[in-house]
């Protein structure tokens, strides 16, 4: 098991990550997108929680802020169905805190916004894990801080689906890798109005 790793920050685009240790090795990590926004620039030192996914076909390192991300991770994966790629969307779409509240209160239609889950998922997420959760749901803390989750909000309120504004906001990202909410918001739109 791969529970963290720590080097240098050797590149990054829209959803990963190579991190190079010092012993040389360079890691691809899958990432999502409020792990992005939090990283420094290539080539600054990074650490970061990670779950190593073995399957038939590959191995497959995903990367969190922190270890609570990564617990939340585990907790979707563990339901039928909710591979680390649903994982990974609904984290990189909702953040820990606002997934973990939409899975506690049932909200099946924010859960099913999201790129790649649909009702029938939403629904086994909520049923499953509901009494699950209570550990990522801080009701007294601030919400979920980041430029990207403030820009994906901000584009969701305008009327943009979640699986789309999500989408935006990460070739935003990959294309400056900075910028406050306003800044990605105004980038996001540049791109879903020239398509």
């Amino acid at each position: 098991m791969i529970a963290s790793i720590t080097g240098r920050l050797a590149a990054k685009s829209a959803d990963r990550v190579v991190v190079q240790t010092a012993a040389g090795v360079g890691y691809e990590v899958t990432v999502p997108l409020g792990v992005i926004e939090r990283l420094p620039s290539v080539g600054e030192p990074v650490t970061l929680a990670t779950e190593l996914v073995v399957r038939e076909d590959g191995w497959a390192l995903y990367g969190f802020a922190d270890q609570a991300g990564r617990r939340f991770f585990q907790r979707l994966t563990s339901v039928s169905g909710v591979g680390p790629k649903l994982a990974v969307a609904l984290l990189s779409a909702l953040g820990v805190e606002r997934g973990a509240k939409a899975v506690k209160e049932k909200n099946i239609a924010l859960l099913a916004s999201v790129s790649g889950i649909g009702k029938k998922t939403a629904e086994r997420l909520a049923l499953e894990l509901g009494d699950k959760v209570d550990e990522f749901v801080d009701a007294g803390a601030p919400p979920a801080g980041g430029a990207a989750e403030a820009a994906l909000r901000a584009l969701e309120r305008l009327g943009y689906g979640v699986a789309e504004a999500d989408k935006a906001v990460r070739a935003a990202l990959a294309a400056d890798g900075s910028g406050d909410a306003e800044t990605l918001v105004r980038r996001a739109l540049q791109l879903l109005t020239t398509r």
